[in-house]
């Protein structure tokens, strides 16, 4: 018999024989033994051909990966370790030194970081358009153009990119074309339907939706272009933790549920803030007075759980407003159990000066609100006694 030692260096948990676990398992390893020398190689050099090694790949992250691929009817996905992380792999692995990507503006203050960087430090050219002209994007169009980049529902302002128009115009020019989709979910917009080639979420959001994972997951339309970004992530160390897979897998079980309480809550509050006297200029696209209504309701199966608005008072109303709030939190994320409510003036787009937040369609008394699961009434409550005078 060997010695103690050398049996618990080498205990390991059997698989069982005649049955298999409900809930999805967690790898939680970061090394993988074979039998066979070859096979080694091949699943460090291919994702999908085996586990070696939990940077490369992990059957829990796999799971989740195959998820949303086939929520956004992907043909590979690829989590990683943040949505910032995923929208930097993106573009560091298709945006090379002197090319040109157009980006949608208004946009998220970290991708906004991202591109500024990018254009700093690598010089490649970025320009803005409002994600709903095709020919706004022709009249930026050079021949280094590389990528389009959209979101869905744009953060913080709920504008809506008009995907099929966009996409269509940038796919005949021959560009990438990214979109965040994770204000929207892939119950609310599939991009890929639409030619979109990558679609990107903060699985931080939605998808986890308990306030309690940091992630990001991509759904790719081809191989091709998933071997690539994989490739990059992998050496920059980007790939997603097998438990922060797990949490969001668990996370997915009630999405359906949750998103359609966000919603729901998201246009009691939306409708109860825009007759308010201390409260102007309420975005959210389900509004028949939000510029994009009519265009997210052909492109969206629902119109989301965050809305913004201009709170009287600049940053003295809305300080007045996050001190007085007791359903809903001060806190810079959205998707999740607990009603948030954060200034991107200070927080999410903090790095943008007054003219690029005014091109960006923001003041200093803009608010940005994550409906989340409380009972309505008392939500609508809470902002009632919060902006009173």
């Amino acid at each position: 018999m060997t010695h103690p030692r050398t049996r618990l260096a080498g205990f390991a948990v059997p698989m069982p024989a005649a049955s298999r676990p409900v809930a999805s398992p967690i790898y939680q390893t970061s090394t993988f033994a074979f039998d066979d020398l070859d096979a080694v190689a091949e699943a460090l050099q291919h994702p999908d051909r085996g586990y070696a090694y939990s940077r490369h790949s992990n059957p829990t992250v796999r799971a989740l990966e195959d998820a949303i691929a086939d929520l956004e009817g992907g043909t590979v996905g690829l989590a990683v370790s943040s949505g910032m992380g995923a929208i930097s792999a993106a573009l560091l692995a298709l945006a090379e030194p002197g090319t040109h990507v157009i980006a949608q503006s208004p946009i998220y203050g970290g991708t906004h970081s991202v591109l500024t960087r990018l254009a700093e430090r690598f010089g490649i050219a970025v320009s803005r358009l409002h994600g709903k002209i095709p020919a706004e994007l022709v009249g930026v169009l050079r021949p280094e153009s590389r990528v389009l980049y959209l979101e869905t529902i744009a953060n913080p302002t709920t504008e809506v990119a008009d995907l099929p128009a966009m996409i269509g115009a940038a796919r005949t020019a021959g560009l990438t074309c990214i979109v965040d989709n994770t204000f929207a979910t892939p119950l609310l917009c599939r991009p890929l339907e639409f030619g979109a080639d990558i679609v990107i979420h903060s699985a931080t959001k939605y998808l986890g939706g308990h306030d309690d994972v940091v992630a990001g997951v991509m759904a790719f339309a081809s191989r091709d272009l998933h071997h690539l970004i994989w490739r990059l992530a992998i050496d920059l160390g980007m790939v997603a933790d097998p438990f922060a897979a797990w949490l969001v897998l668990r996370g997915l079980k009630t999405l359906p549920l949750r998103m359609e309480a966000h919603c729901d809550n998201a246009g009691h509050l939306a409708r109860f803030l825009s007759t308010h006297p201390q409260v102007t200029n309420v975005r959210w696209p389900g509004l028949p007075s939000h510029p994009d209504h009519e265009l997210a309701g052909a492109i969206l199966a629902g119109y989301g759980g965050v809305l913004s608005c201009d709170v009287a008072g600049g940053c003295t109303g809305v300080r007045q407003l996050v001190e007085r709030l007791r359903c809903a939190a001060l806190a810079p994320s959205v998707g999740g159990p607990r009603t948030l409510i954060t200034h991107p003036a200070t927080t999410s787009h903090r790095e943008l000066d007054r003219d690029e937040l005014q091109a960006a369609g923001l003041s200093d008394g803009t608010v940005r609100i994550s409906a989340g699961l409380e009972y309505c009434a008392d939500l609508i409550d809470d902002f009632d006694q919060a902006l009173k005078p």
